[in-house]
């Protein structure tokens, strides 16, 4: 009997279109995630449950296609869920190593784009236990709504999680969590400004964009905007340094050893400050302490990230796509006290919570989308000079979570970088755990995992600074458990 197959097209917005077009050799467009799981599922079950929960976001049965038309997404008519999940085995001991290297190479691999832009691999012989490794294209969706889709294919019940479908497993389940709450959580008044003020810019057209000035002139009310693009487009460029030069073709990735999630909100209360300041200046001297290992003087270094901000409101949070802004934080390396280099961080996230800098470079974002590639390519370097890292914080659910009847017991992704930058710095917080994140251009270090093991010694070296300096007693003997 034939089969009639509708070869459905539509539209991609304007802000995917743009992460799909950044993808370059040096730079691929691809989040990579990691489960570890507490045993090994059975690959038929696993495949019904992509089928019945990954794959209830259409989405994810179409292709990503851009040619000289325009770009848009087409169901594939050959969809073959095998082809996307692959049951894997590591060489040699299947230690660390081995699993660093693989995920590595899929890192730097890109994926193939006469299918939907997707994979899971099951690794079935790491010496700690099964592994789910994920790859998924930046265009189809940004962290928040990855969360969500984490959501739709997990239960908190290892038996619920064998029989899950998205009846069962719908929104209001998991809301009782607390995560999406926690996740999502701007006012709709920012989304609303987001879209109206990404409509602005498009309509203003590019050049307003090299000129900031054309803005203030044309538009009164978006004087504050223009001052912030302003700012941005005359930011210094980052200096050369370990983590900033040459790219290659080649990541690296690794990941550090949890941090106590219990402990880390400990040292935020006694501070004054947030978990996110903590994390942040903990990674900072990460940093600081690698360069200096490598006869490098941070002293005089002041180093950007760029931060992704979620403009999605909660009722959003269902929806793929792309919806956040970019921030420039500046990252404290020239600082050795961890005191210090925390109240600096939490300065800065201060003075960044007042800016519209994220409203602004998700409207530069969709005007990137629909600009001519020469265009487009000036403005990515442009910006790109200005950081040398991509971070970003998750916050992800805080009970245990079960995929296709295994536990969930750590997860952590890799984020993508683009245009020069060639280091990504990853957080997720899951089920009391902190865990860390690294991905770098093998031109720029070549050992990661030097990088990464830092980032618990620092948590160590503030503790020690903080027993120095007396404060509440019940906080004290939290942070001694």
């Amino acid at each position: 009997m034939f089969n009639y197959f509708d070869n459905h097209k539509e539209s991609m917005r304007k802000v995917d279109t743009a992460w799909l077009r950044m993808e370059s050799p040096s730079n691929l467009m691809m989040i990579t995630g990691m489960m570890f799981l507490d045993k090994l599922p059975d690959y038929h079950e696993f495949l019904d449950m992509i089928e019945k929960n990954f794959l209830s976001y259409r989405r994810f049965k179409q292709k990503a296609v851009i040619n000289s038309t325009g770009t848009y997404w087409q169901d594939d008519e050959f969809f073959d869920i095998k082809g996307h999940v692959r049951r894997v085995a590591l060489p040699g001991a299947a230690n660390y190593d081995e699993l660093q290297d693989f995920i590595s190479d899929l890192a730097s691999t890109p994926l193939d784009k006469s299918k939907p832009l997707w994979q899971f691999h099951i690794v079935e012989n790491y010496d700690k236990g099964p592994v789910l490794v994920s790859r998924i294209h930046h265009c189809y969706a940004d962290g928040i709504a990855l969360i969500q889709v984490l959501l739709s294919m997990t239960s908190t019940s290892r038996e619920k999680s064998l029989n899950l479908t998205p009846e069962s497993n719908n929104k209001e389940h998991h809301r009782k969590l607390g995560v999406l709450n926690s996740v999502v959580n701007p006012a709709k008044k920012q989304f609303n400004n987001s879209i109206k003020i990404a409509n602005q810019i498009k309509d203003i057209g590019i050049e307003a964009l090299l000129n900031p000035s054309l803005i203030e002139k044309g538009v009164t009310e978006m004087t504050d905007i223009a001052a912030e693009l302003y700012n941005a487009l005359t930011l210094p460029d980052d200096p050369p340094t370990v983590f900033k030069s040459k790219l290659s073709v080649r990541k690296n990735a690794a990941w550090a050893d949890s941090i106590d999630l219990g402990k880390v909100k400990a040292i935020a209360y006694a501070t004054g400050t947030t978990v996110n300041d903590v994390l942040i200046s903990n990674l900072a001297g990460a940093l600081r302490e690698y360069m200096i290992k490598n006869n490098q003087n941070p002293n005089e270094i002041v180093i950007n990230a760029t931060v992704p901000v979620n403009l999605r409101p909660l009722e959003h949070a269902k929806n793929l796509g792309n919806h956040f802004g970019l921030v420039f934080l500046k990252l404290p390396i020239f600082e050795s006290n961890p005191l210090r280099r925390l109240a600096y961080v939490h300065q800065e996230m201060n003075e960044l919570k007042k800016s519209k800098q994220a409203i602004v470079s998700f409207g530069l974002l969709s005007a990137i989308g629909m600009a001519p590639a020469s265009v487009q390519n000036m403005l990515l370097d442009l910006f790109s000079k200005k950081a040398t890292t991509v971070l970003t914080n998750v916050p992800g659910p805080q009970v245990p979570l079960y995929i296709s009847g295994t536990e969930v017991q750590k997860i952590m992704f890799w984020v993508p970088q683009n245009g020069t930058i060639g280091m990504g710095i990853s957080i997720l917080s899951y089920n009391g755990k902190v865990e860390f994140g690294l991905i770098v251009d093998k031109n720029m270090v070549s050992d990661p995992e030097n990088v990464i093991k830092e980032f618990p010694n620092q948590f160590d070296d503030l503790l020690d600074h903080m027993m120095m300096h007396p404060w509440d007693g019940e906080i004290h003997e939290e942070l001694m458990d």
